[in-house]
Formats: structure tokens, C-alpha cells, sequence
């Protein structure tokens, strides 16, 4: 845990913070620490759970692998363990993070929840409020990643539905919704992984497409679809690329819009980079619903009491409604007077140049290009914030 100062005039909840204050203790804030430590400077790092990785341990399902190779995942200076499986699992990843945190002795101050931040221009510091703590620091490093709090969209008539409806956030296992239909609203990676999971517990999933997709083998020619991407992106312009994704998915996997699931105009690498949003990396649930035991639906057009209404006029009842329907920022709640984010809290400028803001503010998980993104930034400001340090450690001396 990085330093605190003496405490600040008489009151012991106020204290003056040696290194950057990072806020977020999941896979950016523990790189960002580490990457810190290697040059020399100390971090305090702030966690509103009681627990490093709080998304992956508290907010995720049973069955959850990484959807890319490990060696796209590790976070900087530390690999993953030779006898991990290709494709971590949950419990894999997070013993990972765990190991990672203890390697660099990141301790991390739990329950802090960073209620508000702003740049207190007659200190030229920080001011970072928890619900019982007051932290200044010339630097933040803001870590709370794209995936914070569960999107939850407004769907009309959802409050009138009789059975549960829960977010993939409290989604465990398909053990619970054994025997049920059940609606499942959204079809990315968790969409899809959900769907498979409740068929293998003998429910009825129903996935509700409300927008395009692309769909893509998680391998090809037994390597990693992503492996090949990047690869071929060294050599060749995206949109070739992008086309010869789509081409080799469809000799793969067959044309998914016959089964509903329409492909994006854009290619999967080009929209990933201008929305953020991934294609699916298919383990399984394509043939599923090509073979009709996972059923695909149009977007939900009103919830009822039993069941909902479709946009093309089709009804059903169902038993359970899971919304995979993603994450969001919660950087505006807490972030005041920063001009550096949008209204959605996400790093105006785009990568690779967004890890930097003014004032000593920093941002680390906001690439929209997962952990080698994260690790990118990481590395990029621990080096901005050790030569800062140098430079005023050789003024003082000078």
C-alpha cells in the first residue's frame, strides 16, 4: 500500500498521499500499481469491495473462461502460471490476480468507496473523499475500467413481470432456472455463454437479438482467431482484414444471418474500435441454435405479466428474464470538474493517446481493447509519473 503522509491538520480522516492515489483494485488498478512499484514509486490504491478483482469474483458466472489466449491477457511484468489452461477460467484468473497483487505487494485500502474526486486548485493536489476519508494526492489514476456498474435498459412493462429478472452480474449458474423458459435479452459473449449454460441445465434459454452481430470462430485452423488478427493487422490495412475474418466465419461457422443473426455493415475489428463493442467468439452456442434447442427472438417490444412482446408481433410466456446487457462506466458520478470524459465516462481522447488527462490525471482500462490495452496504459504511466518524479527530485537537489 503506498504511503500516507502525517496526517493533515487535527483530523485523522484526512491524509496527504505520497504517490497517485489509483482508484480500483480490479486487473487496471493492480497493473497500474505494479508498473508503479518497478520504477520506485509508491501507490495507494482505493477498493469500495472487500476484495481485489471485485467484477470477476462477485459479478460473474460459474462457467466464465477468458474468451482470448492467456498470453493476450497477462497484465505487465508477470506471466500466467505454464500449467493454466489455454483459455483461463474464473478461478484461474483470478488466483492469477491474486498471485499478481502479492508478487508486488499491492495492498490495497478495501471499502473505500470514492464518493467524489476533483482537483483542488488551491492545494495543486487531488482530493479524493471516501465515505470516511479524505486523500490529496498529485496524481489520480482513475482504474474503475468500462465495466462498473450493470447496464440495466429501460424495457417497457418489465416491472409488471411476474418471475424473477436478474443481470448477468448475479447470474451464477443455469442450476437455478432448471425445467424454466427463460428469456434471455441481449446476444453478446455473455448473452451466448448464458444461453448454453441454461440448455446444459435442461432449461429453455430464448435469446433476444435487438441489434447485428458478428459472430466468429474462437479458432481457426486451431489457432486463436484473435492471434491471427493481430498478426495479420501487421501486415496488411484493416479492412482486409476485417473481410477475411468474415470470410473464413462464414466458411467456418455458415451464415449466421439465416439464423437470425444479422452481421454488422461494419467489420468486427472496425466497430470493436469505434464502439467498443466485441464480436462473439463462438464456443459452442451457434450450433445450439442452429439446431433449434437455443431460440432466437426479435427485440423485446413490452414486457407483460407472463411473458413479452416481440417486434414482429410474436408473444411468449416465460418463466425468468436475464439481462446480458453489459456494464457501463461510473467515472461521471464521481469524477467532478473533468472535461477529460464524455457524458457516458469514457476517455474523450481514443487510444492509444486517452491514458493521460490534465492535472495529474490519468487513466488506465478505458481502451476498449481489454487487458493488452490495460497493460499498455499501465506502462505508459507509471514511465509519465517516474519522470515527473525524477525531475523534481533533481530540482531539489539542484
Amino acid at each position: 500500500m503506498g504511503s500516507l503522509n502525517e496526517k493533515e491538520e487535527s483530523n485523522p480522516e484526512r491524509f496527504c498521499v505520497d504517490g497517485p492515489i489509483v482508484v480500483g483494485a480490479g486487473p487496471s488498478g493492480l497493473a497500474a500499481s505494479a508498473c508503479l512499484s518497478k520504477h520506485g514509486v509508491p501507490s495507494l490504491v482505493l477498493e469500495r469491495s472487500e476484495c481485489i478483482a471485485s467484477l470477476w469474483q462477485e459479478r460473474t458466472y460459474d462457467r466464465l473462461k477468458l474468451h482470448l489466449p492467456k498470453q493476450f491477457c497477462e497484465l505487465p511484468l508477470m506471466r500466467f502460471p505454464k500449467n493454466f489452461s489455454k483459455y483461463p477460467t474464473k478461478q484461474q484468473f483470478i488466483s492469477y490476480m491474486e498471485a499478481y497483487a502479492s508478487h508486488f505487494s499491492i495492498f490495497p485500502r478495501f471499502k473505500q468507496e470514492v464518493q467524489r474526486a476533483e482537483f483542488d486548485q488551491n492545494r495543486g493536489l487531488w482530493r479524493v473523499q471516501t465515505q470516511d476519508c479524505v486523500y490529496f494526492s498529485k496524481w489520480i489514476i482513475v482504474a474503475t475500467g468500462e465495466n462498473a456498474e450493470p447496464l440495466i435498459p429501460e424495457i417497457q412493462g418489465i416491472e409488471k413481470f411476474h418471475g424473477p429478472v436478474i443481470h448477468t452480474s448475479v447470474y451464477k449458474s443455469g442450476s437455478s432456472f432448471r425445467n424454466q423458459k427463460v428469456l434471455v435479452v441481449g446476444c453478446g459473449n455473455s448473452g451466448m455463454e448464458v444461453s448454453m449454460d441454461l440448455f446444459r441445465h435442461n432449461a429453455s434459454p430464448y435469446l433476444v437479438v435487438r441489434n447485428s452481430v458478428h459472430v466468429l470462430p474462437r479458432e481457426m485452423f486451431g489457432f486463436s482467431t484473435f492471434g491471427i488478427a493481430m498478426t495479420l493487422l501487421k501486415w496488411l490495412p484493416l479492412g482486409i482484414v476485417d473481410r477475411f475474418l468474415i470470410l473464413m466465419s462464414n466458411f467456418t461457422l455458415g451464415s449466421t444471418d439465416r439464423v437470425g443473426l444479422r452481421r454488422p455493415k461494419t467489420g468486427p475489428i472496425e466497430l470493436k474500435n469505434a464502439t467498443g463493442k466485441t464480436p462473439v467468439l463462438d464456443v459452442g452456442t451457434l450450433a445450439l441454435v442452429k439446431s433449434g434447442k437455443i431460440k432466437v427472438t426479435e427485440g423485446v417490444k413490452e414486457i407483460t405479466r407472463r411473458g413479452a412482446k416481440f417486434g414482429d408481433g410474436q408473444e411468449g410466456e416465460f418463466d425468468s428474464i436475464i439481462l446480458a446487457t453489459g456494464y457501463k462506466s461510473n467515472v461521471p458520478v464521481w469524477l467532478k470538474d473533468c472535461e477529460s470524459f464524455t457524458d457516458d465516462g469514457i476517455p474523450k481522447i481514443p487510444f492509444p493517446n486517452g491514458w493521460k488527462g490534465p492535472k495529474g490525471l490519468y487513466t488506465v482500462g478505458f481502451t476498449r481493447r481489454g487487458l493488452l490495452g490495460t497493460s499498455s496504459d499501465a506502462v505508459k504511466i507509471a514511465s509519465d509519473i517516474a519522470d515527473q518524479l525524477k525531475t523534481i527530485n533533481d530540482r531539489k537537489i539542484s
